[in-house]
């Protein structure tokens, strides 16, 4: 398969997952606006997404999906399937025995993560209720990141990219339809969680059965016992080792920042996160797709020991990275207020909530070409089987994003933790970039002086195009014609794109030229 029609499939499907995903945001902002109750779900499901990105999406997918490449092209279909089927063994019962331990432990848990709820212990119930019901989240979405990265290898990539849609469609479904009814809405959104999570696994079983595979773990004392001494899974736990201190590296960081929040005005947790969503908007469309694309094509690069396509996949994702995150950045920066207007300003989502979520996005948008270069960057060192140097990588960066917590929160507030973010994914990506040059894993290409120039008159643009349409309104007025403030903004997107591109060829970079790759 074409990697840019592949990259374009993986980001169709992703588009529709974070339209949905705002859809849902928007129903949640109007449900509940800002408040304790939104700061308790907000970090009880953070929760077990910091536990699936430790054992499932980051470490795991990091140290399987090179291994799971070798042992396709190297050994064949049954090879595969006995490798995916043990995997999936040792994966759901060391998951099932954190789940355990998390539910008994959740008090403990939602200490660690936001103490400061303690001063309100009613929120801090609440929270300990809630991730209590969310945890087992944790098994099935790890199984369906195994199923994801087993599709990906096999070029399957819309599947595994549209996924997330089901759990996005759960929770409007459970606000739709079940919050109405309940004496605290925050209810159903827990409930969403699990059912979503059962829908995406559901879907990941159907796809693999097409592929004569299965993830359906061992349940025999015997065959578990296999599948932990299985050659190539004990491969995999071994890489996972240093995987998972990067991914906690990462993590930590979270952490820090989630305890951060919980100390200061009531609402900042939700506001990052709210800010969080516009900025993954991006995010995933770019670097997610991007990097689903480029891990599996590098590592049978890498596996093969062609050090030129290696380079080539490189230069290529970086390339169009730079293309097209930095009008994106641009245009979150300077459409901040009016992008949380459009999207969350309703029914419970004031006015002050807009003005404390758009400069969380502006933190956000400061970095967002560093948060997604790194998606591109941290693949070329999984695909050599490299784990240990984005570990060094990754405990700079929580150094540095600390340090600037440090000294941007007292300033800033909440916007101080989202422009650290920013700032220590940029150092994260600098540094990545210099130990790819250092090993000489990437020899960048003639022409990308030329480029930044070129990017860089573009972006000026485009910037001053929306800056002169966008002070045209008042977009906070607007909620009472919301579907025509809706309409003003993705015409002002548009004419954006059109001045972006516009310059962009009229400077001599056509988009055949921006993104042609080599089959």
């Amino acid at each position: 398969m074409n990697i840019l029609k592949a990259a374009m499939t993986v980001s169709a499907m992703t588009f529709l997952s974070r339209v949905t995903g705002l859809i849902r945001e928007m129903l949640t902002a109007r449900l509940l606006g800002v408040s304790a109750e939104t700061d308790a779900f907000f970090i009880a499901f953070r929760i077990p997404n910091l536990l699936r990105r430790l054992f499932a999406e980051g470490a795991f997918s990091q140290a399987f999906v090179p291994v799971l490449a070798q042992v396709h092209q190297q050994q064949g279909h049954d090879h595969t399937a006995a490798l995916v089927r043990n995997v999936a063994t040792v994966l759901t019962w060391v998951l099932m025995a954190v789940v355990i331990f998390g539910v008994l432990g959740a008090s403990a848990v939602v200490w660690l993560m936001a103490s400061g709820l303690r001063s309100n212990p009613a929120s801090f119930e609440l929270t300990v209720l809630l991730t209590r019901w969310m945890l087992p989240y944790i098994v099935l979405i790890s199984l369906v990141s195994l199923a994801c990265s087993v599709l990906n290898i096999h070029r399957k990539f819309a599947v595994a990219a549209f996924t997330p849609v089901l759990l996005n469609l759960s929770f409007i479904i459970a606000i739709w339809l079940v919050a109405p009814y309940l004496s605290h809405p925050v209810y159903a959104l827990a409930g969403a969680v699990i059912c979503g999570g059962i829908a995406q696994l559901a879907l990941q079983v159907f796809a693999l059965k097409s592929l004569r595979l299965s993830i359906s773990p061992f349940w025999r004392i015997s065959q578990i016992k296999m599948a932990w001494v299985h050659p190539m899974v004990r491969k995999i736990v071994q890489q996972m080792v240093p995987a998972s201190l990067a991914v906690s590296v990462a993590q930590i960081s979270l952490i820090i920042n989630t305890q951060i929040a919980s100390h200061l005005a009531t609402g900042s947790v939700s506001w990052v996160s709210f800010g969080d969503r516009l900025m993954e908007f991006p995010t995933a469309l770019l670097g997610v797709a991007l990097g689903s694309v480029l891990l599996p094509s590098l590592s049978k690069a890498a596996a093969h020991e062609n050090t030129q396509e290696y380079s080539r996949l490189l230069d290529w994702g970086l390339r169009l990275t730079f293309v097209l995150a930095w009008p994106a950045a641009v245009g979150l920066a300077l459409c901040a207020y009016a992008l949380t207007a459009i999207v969350f300003h309703y029914g419970q989502f004031s006015a002050l909530d807009v003005t404390m979520t758009a400069q969380a996005v502006l933190g956000y948008s400061i970095g967002l070409m560093g948060l997604i270069a790194v998606k591109v960057l941290a693949p070329g060192f999984y695909a050599k089987q490299d784990i240990r140097t984005p570990v060094k990588i990754g405990i700079i960066v929580v150094i540095c994003t600390q340090l600037l917590n440090c000294v941007f929160v007292p300033f800033f507030g909440h916007a101080g933790l989202t422009l650290s973010v920013g700032l220590g994914a940029t150092i994260n990506a600098l540094v990545l970039f210099w130990g790819l040059r250092w090993r000489g894993l990437y020899k960048p290409s003639s022409g990308w002086l030329g480029l930044f120039v070129r990017l860089i008159i573009a972006g000026l643009a485009m910037g001053l195009f929306l800056y002169f349409i966008q002070i045209q309104f008042d977009w906070l007025a607007m909620s009472i014609a919301p579907f025509k403030r809706v309409a003003w903004a993705l015409l002002m997107i548009f004419g954006a794109v059109l001045v972006y591109f516009g310059v962009l060829s009229f400077m001599g970079l056509s988009p055949k030229r921006l993104f042609h790759k080599p089959q």
